[in-house]
């Protein structure tokens, strides 16, 4: 058994102890050592064997020995006995946003719910708010998480898709009769969540191409097979499609399956007023078939070439969306987006000094191979007891070892030492100035009192935004994607004040945050809002959560000026230093 699955079975474990309403601190220990399971760079058999599984953070010989017995065996009877004694269709039920070990109880208990389709049925009945500690408001919400949660069952998330497509188009790439071979639709268009894989081959053999798809190891089960389009369902139950075009059309292909359905209009309507039909066969003459402006042409037929026949420049697939980007084409305004290569570093990263899971130097050392010129850590603040936040003590001796880290010169990559401050309920900061003036930046964020209305969870932010020390807000809504909605907030207000404070605003690059939602940025950016795109990094692996952020950041119209961390360390270094002297005249040069 490898360490996901352990992780899983612990993760599991917890949720059915606080369905028991067992100890609280038990239930974390499942969590933190599903955590440190997870996050083992090392192979777990060899830890195992070695015997060295309590030298992990939160692991003693009572874990350690159910982590062996899983290992070895691959069943541990404790959690075994844990399932029997739950109902079936009970653990369903804890995904559900609102719901813990104690209601779940209560439902179960008193009105003998047992499944997600029983929980649904009460809820439009109107029986749970009948039910001490629920209510009218409680219902409709738990009812709209149900609803929201057959949505997110259909979707997956960008990042896990992207992981399960690049293996499959790197093997068709291998294939002979395979000419080429792209991603199209959403996940080509770098959508933060997406329904199933699109493959496009050009091929003048398709079917060895077809028997192939059809039959390796990745496939759970064959939902469709045809001469020149098949479906699969993946291991792991996301599905694949597969179209196979000529060679001739397969530009055409690609761009038609990769725009949104808005965008294609669009381009189909601008070909029409030409006197052409474009489809993803081709582009044609209306009235005399096989004439059209690419007649007669040799060369090889680009994307690009399609575009400037329509007397437009090349669009990004990630711009196709139909926000713009056609009449933006048509005036020689399209963004120059950013890239990967642009990102010098960034600011929200955890260690195991919250609830991170590598210690500073690690981070900082993967941060030096990623060849960044710095990196910020900027841990949990004490308020964020879930996260194991730190004291102010814990903060300030953090500091200290982050100063004398760089006085060193044992790195190349700078640390700059900053928080994630916890914004309280009624909008005042976890910290004192006195304790926030000694950092070089202070991201701050929502982590408690979720439920509050979007007006007063508005002003609780903008209020916070206003804090001469504050810095960059981040996660500005909370969303988990395909997980939970975001909190209600009012965007839009929160963005002027971020502007009218010149304060940073955070795209969280986590791949269930992506957050504030590119939807914003092109807004926000046009009336001056700078971006910093952040990893929220948990691990050293999570550094890698950048590319996530630069794929919003592009679909959001974001040039390399527009963002923080695309600058030098010694602009940088400048940048927050102006944050550092609120009342600086010099801060109005950059926003």
């Amino acid at each position: 058994m490898d360490k996901k699955e352990i992780a899983k079975i612990f993760e599991e474990i917890a949720l059915l102890l606080e369905l028991k309403a067992a100890n609280l601190f038990r239930i974390r220990a499942y969590r933190n050592a599903a955590r440190a399971v997870l996050s083992l760079d090392e192979d777990l058999e060899k830890v195992v064997k070695e015997k060295r599984l309590t030298e992990l953070k939160g692991i003693g010989d009572d874990l350690a020995g159910k982590i062996t017995t899983l290992v070895k065996t691959g069943h541990l009877p404790f959690y075994e006995k844990l399932k029997k004694s739950t109902p079936s269709g009970i653990v369903e039920m804890m995904k559900v946003h609102g719901l813990g070990g104690k209601k779940i109880k209560m439902i179960y208990e008193k009105l003998k719910i047992k499944s997600i389709e029983e929980l649904k049925e009460a809820c439009k009945m109107g029986k749970l708010s009948k039910l001490r500690g629920f209510g009218p408001k409680t219902e409709k919400n738990i009812l709209e998480s149900l609803e929201h949660q057959e949505t997110y069952q259909q979707r997956h998330l960008w990042w896990e898709a992207i992981a399960k497509a690049e293996p499959i188009l790197q093997e068709l790439h291998k294939l002979k009769e395979v000419e080429k071979v792209e991603l199209a639709g959403s996940l080509r268009r770098k959508l933060e969540t997406i329904g199933d894989l699109d493959f496009l081959v050009a091929s003048s053999n398709p079917k060895p191409v077809m028997n192939w798809f059809t039959s390796q190891p990745f496939v759970a089960r064959v939902l469709g097979k045809g001469e020149t389009k098949s479906s699969i369902k993946l291991q792991g139950g996301m599905q694949a499609d597969i179209r196979i075009v000529p060679a001739s059309q397969f530009e055409f292909a690609l761009a038609y399956f990769t725009g949104s359905k808005e965008h294609n209009i669009k381009m189909r309507e601008r070909s029409i007023k030409r006197g052409w039909t474009l489809s993803e066969y081709g582009l044609e003459a209306k009235k005399i078939k096989g004439k059209g402006p690419f007649a007669g042409i040799k060369k090889t037929i680009t994307e690009a070439d399609i575009f400037k026949a329509l007397e437009l420049p090349y669009i990004q697939p990630e711009l196709r969306e139909d926000r713009g980007e056609i009449e933006a084409a048509e005036k020689g305004k399209l963004p120059v987006l950013v890239e990967e290569k642009d990102i010098r570093g960034t600011f929200h990263n955890h260690t195991t000094a919250s609830d991170g899971r590598n210690t500073l130097k690690e981070m900082v050392t993967a941060a030096q191979q990623l060849r960044w010129e710095y990196i910020g850590i900027a841990d949990h603040s004490k308020s964020s007891f879930q996260a194991n936040g730190q004291s102010e003590e814990q903060l300030l001796k953090q500091v200290e070892e982050i100063r004398r880290l760089n006085a060193s010169k044992k790195f190349r990559t700078y640390v700059f030492a900053g928080v994630e401050c916890d914004i309280l309920a009624d909008g005042k900061l976890d910290f004192s100035d006195k304790v926030l003036k000694m950092l070089d930046y202070v991201v701050i964020s929502v982590h408690s009192s979720l439920q509050q209305d979007e007006k007063t969870m508005t002003k609780r932010i903008i209020r916070a935004v206003e804090h001469p020390y504050t810095t960059m807000l981040g996660h500005v809504t909370g969303r988990l994607l395909l997980k939970r909605e975001g909190y209600k907030v009012n965007v839009a207000k929160v963005i002027d004040a971020c502007i009218a404070n010149k304060k940073i605003m955070e795209l969280n690059a986590n791949p269930m945050r992506l957050d504030m939602d590119w939807r914003w940025w092109h807004f926000a950016s046009d009336r001056g809002l700078m971006c910093c795109i952040n990893t929220d990094a948990h691990s050293i692996d999570n550094l890698q959560f950048f590319r996530a952020g630069v794929n919003a950041a592009r679909k959001g119209w974001l040039e390399k000026g527009d963002i923080l961390n695309t600058r030098t360390l010694n602009q940088v270094q400048k940048i927050l230093d102006l944050f550092r002297n609120p009342l600086c005249p010099e801060k109005s040069k950059i926003f």
